[in-house]
């Protein structure tokens, strides 16, 4: 079985193909701002070069939020779309769990304004809530996940591809890939506001 994982929430465009449980070809590159443009050129360089087309891609797996507004719907939107014409089934992962994967600390993910998105995890676990705090209110006495530099620490990025495929246990399947929805932890109208 061949499944196509996607995340544009962040800073980050995400692209893979899992095998049988198996990384088989990923692209994790930092485009903020550009994940839009560079989607499909990605998409169908990483597809031909691992010799997978549409229809041999059994399943799509996503994260559904929290993060950037756009980012979060431009994964989403394709795989609702690959879904819906070919008849696959569409599965969801927290974009903060898909950024902990297995590790122990907190993931922050900048929500602008002096916030961020934020859960602490024990080996992959949450211990809390996932949340939107100012980051004046984070504390930073733990391994940090993600961007650091929020709480004066070095940013740390996961292989996110690595962590769609050791989280399978935890992504959940829609039974109508139209019904997805993102979730923002933060009122839509807050997004609106330039910083």
């Amino acid at each position: 079985m061949i499944t196509l994982c996607m995340d544009t929430s962040h800073i980050f465009l995400v692209l893979g193909l899992i095998r049988d449980g198996e990384v088989i070809a990923s692209v994790q590159e930092k485009c903020w701002k550009r994940q839009s443009e560079e989607f499909f050129p990605k998409l169908t360089a990483m597809c031909e070069a691992a010799g997978i087309t549409p229809d041999g891609i059994d399943a799509l797996v996503i994260s559904r939020g929290p993060g950037s507004y756009t980012g979060v719907r431009i994964a989403m939107t394709a795989a609702k779309v690959f879904c819906t014409m070919k008849d696959r089934p569409l599965y969801t992962l927290s974009t903060l769990q898909l950024y902990a994967g297995k590790e122990s600390g907190r993931v922050l993910l900048d929500a602008r304004g002096g916030r961020a998105y934020t859960c602490a995890y024990e080996n992959g676990v949450p211990t809390e809530a996932e949340s939107v705090r100012s980051v004046t209110e984070i504390d930073a006495d733990t391994d940090i996940i993600g961007d650091g530099h929020l709480v004066s620490k070095e940013d740390r990025w996961p292989d996110i591809v690595k962590n769609f495929c050791l989280l399978q246990e935890q992504w959940q399947l829609s039974e109508n890939a139209h019904l997805v929805v993102p979730e923002y932890l933060k009122p839509s109208d807050a997004y609106m506001v330039k910083k």
